[in-house]
């Protein structure tokens, strides 16, 4: 298991957004935006550098289009001591996507047969949309170690990659953001079935690419 310190977090997340700018240029998110799938991961499977990192790695990415004057929080859950729940790290709501279409009105709808969370409705912070079942690669899961319901899992059994900070040992409880799939909840976004572990290439092989929520508290 390898960990991540704030430090390196926080430089991997400033390369991560520098790398988006040059690649987008001047390109900006609409105004409202509020939500977004990650367009990259940290590149070390699972291990985010913690919350923090993750926290970090959403700003800069949002800072990159032209939304860092937000505070951006994960959707992920945390187990054990001081535990997490991912449905209250991201404020009230409304949130937005960065096309100004609103994908849910409070945590209530967010987690509810109301929302509007589609593959085309998930999109980047760069306005794109993620790939998912039957496009090569499958990227749609998403790692959120949460229940339906926002949740986190009773400390025991391993849904977090040991709170984000493993590349080996573990494994990451994942959603599909395109609502299909395998798993026992092939159709939540948040919560489909567990990743085969936590490094990258295990990742991948479950159909994701480390990619995870983004939601603006204020």
């Amino acid at each position: 298991m390898k960990h991540m310190t704030w430090a390196v977090a926080a430089a991997l997340a400033v390369g991560v957004g520098a790398h988006v700018l040059g690649a987008q240029g001047a390109a900006q998110a609409h105004p409202q935006m509020s939500f977004f799938i990650t367009s990259a991961g940290s590149g070390d499977g699972a291990n985010l550098g913690g919350l923090a990192g993750a926290d970090a790695i959403c700003q800069n990415l949002a800072k990159a289009v032209g939304a860092g004057n937000k505070q951006w929080r994960a959707y992920l859950s945390t187990q054990g001591a001081n535990a997490v729940n991912a449905k209250d790290r991201i404020g009230p709501g409304p949130w937005f996507n960065s096309k100004g279409v609103q994908i849910a009105a409070n945590v209530a709808e967010l987690h509810s047969d109301k929302n509007n969370l589609t593959k085309e409705t998930q999109l980047t912070e760069k306005g794109t949309v993620v790939n998912g079942r039957g496009d090569t690669p499958n990227q749609h899961d998403i790692l959120t170690g949460s229940n339906l319901d926002g949740t986190t899992f009773p400390a025991g059994e391993d849904h977090t990659c040991n709170n984000w900070t493993s590349n080996s040992t573990g494994s990451a409880q994942v959603g599909h953001h395109d609502r299909q799939g395998g798993g026992a909840n092939p159709t939540s976004w948040n919560n489909a079935h567990a990743s085969k572990g936590c490094s990258q290439q295990n990742l991948i092989a479950t159909g994701g690419n480390g990619y995870f929520y983004c939601f603006a508290v204020k």
